[in-house]
């Protein structure tokens, strides 16, 4: 597979398209520009033909606009908008595109992006290779990368989580960790489920995860973290997944396929 970056420009103004190719070959002269489209709708053809790994698109195109054609995409490369509108920038981000431009284009402002969309390249590759050495899902792989990042970029975050606040009626709980037994994420909040009882937090689970001490505590599900001292024994299930028991307790935690290489001395 050739690992020279891939990307698809969609504006409806030839000369604009014309302008932003030429400022890419200065900023990144290995990036290969493989197609250009005149609106959302062609945006999308091209994108099914060619699979950039990069997608430029402007904002206000006839037919299908880009941010249309940003939503079909989603998460199948890398969305950068350029356009004239600075008040979209909000709805970008929503759309999960990892940058915003406003025309006319500043060279430092390009290069900026230029290597952001580098890093996030040299990132998924790095997810890609740990994805198929472990058996995990490319998503999980780049979720376990981000927090080593953040980790190592806030190192006076890395001090693992000693207690949870938690609601437990009118009164606030103090909840220590190493009494936790597993997490689980119930819609809008994470149960905790402890040797005194249960308690909700409003915290998500995917930021606890990078909290807590990698030492004790294990991701076995997308929704599920169990403290590995309460796991009694570990059971195959079908279709590549396997069930937690815990010591003392009745509950059964799921370990989904994306986890499994967790118990791979099994």
């Amino acid at each position: 597979m050739s690992t020279t970056p891939r990307a698809l420009i969609a504006d409806d103004e030839p000369l604009l398209r014309d302008s932003l190719v030429l400022a890419l070959s200065h900023a990144w002269p290995e990036l290969s520009v493989v197609a250009q489209a005149r609106n959302g709708r062609e945006a999308l053809e091209l994108f099914d033909e060619h699979q950039p790994d990069i997608v430029f698109l402007d904002v206000h195109m006839p037919g299908m606009n880009g941010m249309e054609a940003a939503k079909h995409i989603g998460k199948a490369a890398h969305l950068v908008f350029v356009t004239a509108y600075e008040q979209y920038a909000l709805q970008a981000f929503d759309r999960g595109a990892l940058d915003y431009l406003v025309k006319p284009l500043d060279d430092t402002r390009l290069t900026q992006t230029v290597q952001r969309l580098k890093e996030r390249l040299a990132l998924h590759q790095q997810a890609r290779v740990a994805a198929l050495g472990d058996g995990r899902s490319l998503d999980d792989a780049l979720d376990d990368l981000a927090r080593r990042l953040a980790r190592r970029a806030h190192p006076e975050a890395e001090e693992p989580l000693q207690w949870l606040r938690a609601s437990v009626g009118n009164t606030v709980k103090l909840i220590a960790v190493e009494h936790i037994l597993y997490l689980r994420s119930d819609e809008k909040y994470t149960l905790v489920v402890s040797r005194e009882g249960e308690a909700l937090i409003r915290t998500p689970i995917r930021e606890l995860v990078g909290r807590l001490d990698p030492k004790h505590f294990a991701q076995i599900h997308r929704s599920v973290v169990v403290n590995l001292n309460a796991i009694s024994h570990v059971t195959r299930g079908a279709n590549e997944t396997a069930d937690v028991h815990l010591r003392g307790r009745s509950e059964v935690l799921p370990v989904s396929r994306s986890y499994l290489h967790l118990f791979r001395q099994m």
